[in-house]
Order: structure tokens, then C-alpha cells, then sequence
């Protein structure tokens, strides 16, 4: 039997937690670094769009509102980092679409 715990399933997941000012989400905004998944504990790297934002425990609350609590997931761990620099290239097509429209 496949496990919910996994970083694709756990993306998709992410999805659902939106920037606040942007009304767009944290995965297509480029935002998420990296996932990792062991026996169940999730670490996530993230960034915010700049540093010193003032929604800073709104996002990352919401990723830790997204996951706790969902089958095979026992604790999630968010390492906010400011190096990669985040930039507007790093977001999906989707995204750029959504904001231009």
C-alpha cells in the first residue's frame, strides 16, 4: 500500500496554502525548497517572496495547518531560509499567468 507521506503527495498538499497578499500558492509561487519524508516526519525548506514579511507565521502556520494531522504524516518541521534568494523566475507558468490576469 503506496504512503500519503510522500514529497509529491505532500506538495500537493502545499498547494492549498495561498500567500496572502499574492492569492497565490506557496508550491507555484516557488517558494518550497525541498521536501523531506522519513518514517512519517516531514522537513520542509521554504522561503518567503521577502524577508521580513510580516505574514511570516500566517504561511508557515498554514503549512503546518496543511499536513498535521494527515495519515502516515507524525510531525512536520519548516526551516524557513533566505538563501536561495527567491525571485519571480522561480514561480510556475501557472502562476505568472494568474498574476498577470
Amino acid at each position: 500500500m503506496e504512503t500519503l507521506a510522500t514529497a509529491e503527495h505532500i506538495r500537493e498538499h502545499l498547494k492549498l496554502v495561498l500567500d496572502p497578499e499574492l492569492g497565490v500558492n506557496i508550491v507555484d509561487l516557488g517558494l518550497i525548497y525541498r521536501i523531506d519524508v522519513s518514517d512519517g516526519d516531514v522537513a520542509i525548506r521554504m522561503t518567503l517572496t521577502t524577508p521580513g514579511c510580516p505574514l511570516h507565521d500566517t504561511i508557515v502556520g498554514g503549512v503546518r495547518r496543511a499536513l498535521e494531522g494527515k495519515k502516515d504524516i507524525k510531525g512536520v518541521k519548516v526551516e524557513l531560509v533566505w538563501e536561495p534568494r527567491w525571485s519571480p523566475e522561480m514561480m510556475t507558468e501557472a502562476a505568472k499567468a494568474q498574476l498577470n490576469a
